[in-house]
């Protein structure tokens, strides 16, 4: 049993909406790397493969981290998390503007912010919301999952428009002063939501624990599936600013377009996670990753910079489906594991999404400098996207608690 208390309807969209908002802030600051890697090649002449490594670490960090944050969220509220992960990430973007060294960006931007983003995540939200939502789960899941769409739709444009105005060093301070204005207000918005966890004298009976859900395949299906999308994805999100710019596009230009192939997300993950409520998780994800891979072929096709079409199709496209698994996912996660530790379980789970995104930011980079071209990174994402699309297909029936 969890001692969430009973919302109004009125309430209840609120708490969604603050949640979307927290989660746009924490993940835009972390999108806008995608700006600052293109900006840190020119600025130290370091390679595409150095400048990976902070996002790589960012995001084996937050994978490694999302089982305690699971576990936090279960037991203190969102509410303190969301101070404590605003003030690291505020300490981290503020710090950085004075970083000299590639080791200075991996620690600050892949250890300090991204533990400060993850405690203003998904994982801080899903079970909330899982909770309080539960016919129409998925469409709650997706709303703040489309935060994800909506960040990297500002982020690039609004760092690119920050850095060439106050250079890279004034735009990381000025993010920074703006976060720490925002950690209170932010944490104010679940003022009176309680822990999600159970009460003093629940019991496991109530639901999965970790222990039981590691015990059957749908868990480490999920994981694979985490694991493949977040491969396939950031095989070419992290360089697509990069790509485009080594075709021969402006990078504002690029970024703009690229901007508004992300804002598709809004309305893509909102759709397929509401649709998944009605046709099943299953269907709703694979057509979204039959949609991505589409997005993908079209970066492909790109060889010149007079080539606007593709790439337009390829941002909407990659855009439209962008996180749009997620809500998938994690309402997947819900629906197999329901109990007051599907934080914890959410979290573990999580770890799949860094490893992947990890991997696959960096083997980006590595194959660029190999090979001076982004298409066996690209060819990459399309396997990867096959494979996370055959594993979620296997989770169609439900597990049995394994005691």
């Amino acid at each position: 049993m969890s001692d969430l208390k009973p919302f109004s309807n009125a309430r209840l969209w609120l708490l969604l909406a603050a949640a979307f908002g927290t989660f746009s802030i924490g993940a835009g600051f972390m999108y806008a790397y995608t700006v600052f890697l293109v900006t840190f090649i020119q600025a130290f002449g370091w390679s595409r493969a150095e400048v990976s490594i902070a996002y790589a670490v960012s995001q084996i960090v937050s994978g490694i981290s999302s089982p305690l944050v699971g576990w936090l969220v279960d037991r203190l509220g969102p509410g303190r998390l969301i101070l404590i992960g605003g003030s690291l990430l505020t300490a981290g973007l503020l710090a950085n503007s004075w970083a000299t060294q590639l080791w200075h960006i991996v620690v600050l931007y892949g250890v300090v912010m991204t533990l400060g983003a993850n405690c203003l995540g998904l994982v801080v939200f899903v079970p909330l919301l899982s909770r309080y939502f539960v016919r129409n789960r998925g469409m709650a899941v997706s709303v703040v999952q489309s935060a994800n769409g909506f960040a990297r739709a500002f982020s690039a444009p609004a760092a690119t428009l920050m850095i060439s105005d106050l250079g890279w060093r004034g735009a990381y301070l000025w993010q920074g002063v703006f976060m720490a204005v925002l950690v209170l207000p932010l944490a104010s918005l679940f003022r009176g939501v309680g822990r999600v966890g159970r009460r003093q004298g629940a019991t496991d009976a109530d639901g999965w624990t970790v222990r039981q859900a590691v015990r059957t395949p749908h868990f480490w299906l999920l994981f694979s599936v985490y694991l493949f999308t977040g491969l396939g994805s950031f095989l070419v999100a992290l360089h697509q600013l990069a790509f485009a710019v080594n075709v021969g596009f402006n990078q504002l230009y690029a970024a703009e377009v690229l901007g508004t192939g992300a804002f598709l997300s809004l309305p893509g993950v909102i759709v397929t996670g509401t649709l998944s409520d009605y046709v099943g998780r299953e269907v709703s994800a694979v057509v979204t990753y039959g949609v991505s891979i589409l997005g993908v072929i079209f970066g492909l096709l790109i060889t010149s910079p007079d080539q606007h079409l593709l790439l337009w199709l390829h941002a909407c496209f990659f855009g439209l489906t962008w996180g749009a698994r997620g809500p998938a996912i994690t309402a997947k996660t819900a629906d197999l594991f329901p109990g007051p530790n599907l934080g914890a379980i959410l979290g573990v789970i999580t770890i799949g999404t860094g490893l992947g995104a990890a991997g696959g930011s960096w083997l980006a980079g590595y194959v660029f400098d190999t090979t001076g071209s982004y298409r066996v990174a690209f060819s990459l994402s399309i396997v990867f996207y096959i494979a996370g699309g055959i594993a979620f297909w296997a989770l169609r029936r439900a597990p049995a608690i394994q005691v």
